[in-house]
């Protein structure tokens, strides 16, 4: 009965996604009152978080605004669009992306601010940094760079000058690391599974003039400085304007181009939905954006089955230590230690601890992601899970000790062959929990660029500009498995309870 529940369950959460993207028309809000930047006043303002938007809008906190702060412009679109902000500051170019797929949206005449986009390169990398100015300076001498820029932006030119590195090119440089975030249309963008936009080809063409291979790390844009301050990348290019504020922990090359910050805002039009068929099919079927999800569920799963095992060995150990000292005495320093490290570990959130092991503990070592997150959620969940068996140890009765020393057996193998056993029959339940936890909690892993589940459906987000579709398949995908989880933890404990009886 409980089997045939969970799969109700599953049915009913899809049946509502089709009545919630059933087609026709929704009620248009009404117009944002924000007609112009003198109205910036007492408004709720929707930044991307880390952008120069961001900067700018944070003056008008101190008259009264609100400023609310995403990590991705997308979401800060279906804020506005659903009237829990009232305009947003951002690129020009970017603005027009959303602008053109949402008929209820528009840009204000008015400029809010001019800039210039340059290339964040570390304060030490002085050398490097001379090497860019002139690859950029030779690029714009000879139009490359003009041409890149006709190929990404403009009705007329858009896609009639794709930029083809030239085959006598050699690599023998080196690889030169670029950090971005792939959300920045034109600039930086997924098509077909690979990241294109206006800066990459820039990046491919300076390459092509030092003699280097481009490598791409996808990451949030907020932690792009980070990245280039730690080592993990050697620029970042990201259509990142230079501000006072940067440059007191970075540096930058010279401008490569401007660009306008603009506000976006309702106009009270009414927007005519798309049929269910035409939104599934741009959001999973054009360009197989399917596949990012596919590709995203697999790396979730990998990071999930690797964690899940340093977490079990490691945790075992632990309680196990532990669990020792408590009933003999012995082992008091370890045991002190092994406190102090759960209590950093337990106190502390996982993305931080992620973060942490990425940026600052592996900042000199070319690590792969996947291999750090495997580390960073093992080691979280060996906290958790050492606790849990610790706990489970110590409800076996004393006498079961007692009786295994009386049958010849030493500590260790009384641990092994009797207590363990009854502990882990004990314990299931919380264990299955724990995984469940620990699943769920991957999702975090996009932070450091690892196209995890999660992560997938944002980079559907990032080129269809719609949130629910994208979200309700991660959804779903992650309760299914949170599902076949719980049910092969429910059939672990019916076969343990038999073999008991």
């Amino acid at each position: 009965m409980a089997k045939k529940k969970r799969y109700l369950l599953v049915i009913l959460s899809f049946l509502l996604l089709f009545s919630f993207t059933a087609c026709g028309k929704e009620k248009a809000l009404e117009a944002s009152k924000v007609t112009c930047v003198e109205d910036l006043k007492n408004v709720t303002i929707g930044v991307q978080l880390g952008t120069t938007g961001d900067i700018y809008a944070s003056d008008y906190e101190k008259e009264g605004c609100k400023i609310e702060r995403f990590t991705k412009a997308a979401d800060a679109v279906s804020a506005l669009k659903l009237g829990k902000i009232d305009c947003i500051i951002l690129d020009n170019l970017p603005a027009e992306a959303f602008v053109d797929l949402n008929q209820d949206l528009s840009i204000l005449e008015e400029e809010f601010v001019n800039e210039d986009y340059a290339i964040c390169i570390s304060k030490e990398n002085g050398e490097l940094k001379e090497k860019m100015n002139a690859a950029i300076a030779t690029l714009k001498e000879n139009g490359t760079l003009e041409q890149i820029q006709m190929n990404y932006i403009g009705d007329s030119t858009k896609g009639q000058y794709p930029y083809v590195s030239p085959s006598s090119v050699t690599r023998e440089n080196g690889t030169l690391v670029m950090a971005t975030n792939a959300a920045f249309e034109p600039y930086e963008y997924m098509e077909n599974g690979e990241i294109v936009g206006f800066d990459v080809d820039m990046a491919r063409a300076i390459c092509d003039i030092l003699g280097m291979e481009l490598k791409i790390e996808n990451i949030e844009f907020d932690s792009i400085i980070n990245a280039v301050q730690s080592g993990k990348a050697d620029v970042g290019i990201a259509g990142m304007t230079v501000t006072a504020d940067r440059l007191e922990s970075i540096d930058f090359t010279d401008s490569y181009t401007n660009a306008t910050q603009v506000i976006i805002v309702r106009n009270g039009n009414e927007e005519q939905k798309a049929s269910l068929k035409d939104r599934l099919y741009h959001n999973f079927i054009k360009d197989n954006r399917w596949k990012y999800i596919v590709n995203g569920l697999g790396t979730t799963l990998l990071i999930s089955f690797f964690s899940v095992i340093i977490g079990i060995v490691l945790g075992f150990f632990i309680a196990i230590i532990r669990s020792t000292c408590d009933k003999t005495g012995k082992g008091k320093f370890m045991n002190w230690i092994l406190k102090v490290y759960l209590t950093i570990i337990r106190g502390t959130p996982a993305m931080l601890q992620l973060l942490i092991i990425y940026y600052i503990i592996f900042a000199s070592v070319d690590i792969n992601k996947i291999v750090v997150a495997v580390v960073a959620f093992g080691l979280n969940s060996s906290a958790y899970v050492a606790e849990i068996v610790r706990s489970g140890i110590m409800s076996i009765d004393e006498g079961q000790f007692e009786a295994g020393r009386s049958l010849g057996f030493s500590y260790a193998k009384t641990m092994w062959y009797f207590i363990l056993p009854q502990a882990f029959r004990n314990i299931l339940p919380a264990l299955g929990n724990e995984f469940i936890v620990l699943l769920k909690e991957t999702s975090i892993s996009g932070y450091i660029g690892i196209m995890d589940l999660t992560r997938g459906g944002d980079y559907i987000r990032s080129r269809t500009y719609e949130a629910f579709l994208p979200l309700i398949a991660v959804a779903v995908i992650y309760l299914i498995l949170v599902m076949m989880l719980s049910t092969l933890v429910s059939r672990m404990e019916q076969r343990l309870k038999k073999s008991n009886d």
